[in-house]
């Protein structure tokens, strides 16, 4: 299997699963993470998804370029005559949180998935690289626009424009990534973060998401007004009541998303 999803107490871990290549994305693999995606909008049995590559050199380097082929039709076809886009990230629109754990290599659309991610944790031998210019492409799956808002233009442009790549301490220092710790530690380091947001208000946290999201590209009144109206929203769901409960019970709080 190209992709593997284990789900426990709340966390899906999806790993892909082809160590041999990279992790390299190959058609299968990408009908896979599609499936994968859709899995994570829909199954309420996960509330935090966790995306990491298998082995110890990459998490992604991409397309494969051995097997994948320019599409037959015609780009208006594929984008106006289909039911489902074969974009490597349609479908991964979701309040529900992701955290990537970032080992080896995240080149090209190994980074642009990396970056569609809410949080991002590298090992010590991670490095990344949006390389495209050198082979006369562009970063086609978000990278020319998420890269800027996650560490700004100027440095987005030397690494977009130059093709060069950035170690794991660099991406720290970008605030590319939030965290880097050893191989040994990363996926339990990523898994625990997930295993905390998994045990808070599942209501709370996708519209603590959607805020950031939403709000970013909203005049700050504007955004502030929406922060206020989704205030009201919570104010009066069961899992409010039960976190106040459960405090003066001094218990855990058993949330339903409800």
């Amino acid at each position: 299997m190209s992709v593997i999803i284990e789900v426990t107490e709340f966390v899906a871990v999806i790993t892909l699963n082809r160590p041999e290549a990279m992790n390299s994305i190959d058609p299968e693999m990408r009908a896979a993470l599609k499936e994968a995606w859709k899995r994570i909008h829909a199954d309420d049995a996960i509330r935090v998804a966790v995306l990491t590559g298998a082995g110890d050199k990459a998490f992604c380097t991409g397309s494969d370029l051995k097997k994948t082929m320019p599409p037959a039709e015609s780009f208006a076809s594929s984008t106006f005559g289909q039911a489902e886009s074969d974009h490597l990230l349609a479908g991964l629109t979701t309040d529900k949180p992701l955290i990537c754990a970032i080992n080896g290599y995240a080149m090209g659309g190994g980074l642009e998935l990396a970056l569609a991610c809410d949080i991002r944790v590298a090992s010590e031998n991670a490095q990344f690289a949006l390389s495209e210019v050198r082979i006369g492409s562009i970063p086609g799956a978000g990278g020319t626009q998420r890269l800027p808002r996650a560490i700004g233009a100027s440095n987005a442009m030397l690494m977009l424009l130059t093709g060069d790549r950035v170690d794991a301490a660099e991406a720290l220092r970008l605030g590319l990534v939030s965290k880097v710790v050893p191989r040994e530690a990363l996926l339990e380091t990523a898994v625990g973060i997930a295993q905390r947001i998994a045990q808070n208000a599942p209501l709370a946290v996708r519209a603590v998401k959607r805020l950031v999201q939403q709000g970013m590209d909203m005049p700050l009144n504007t955004a502030i007004d929406t922060e206020r109206y989704v205030f009201g929203l919570m104010r009066d769901t069961e899992d409010r009541i039960e976190g106040r409960r459960a405090f003066q019970e001094k218990r855990a709080p058993r949330y339903q998303g409800k």
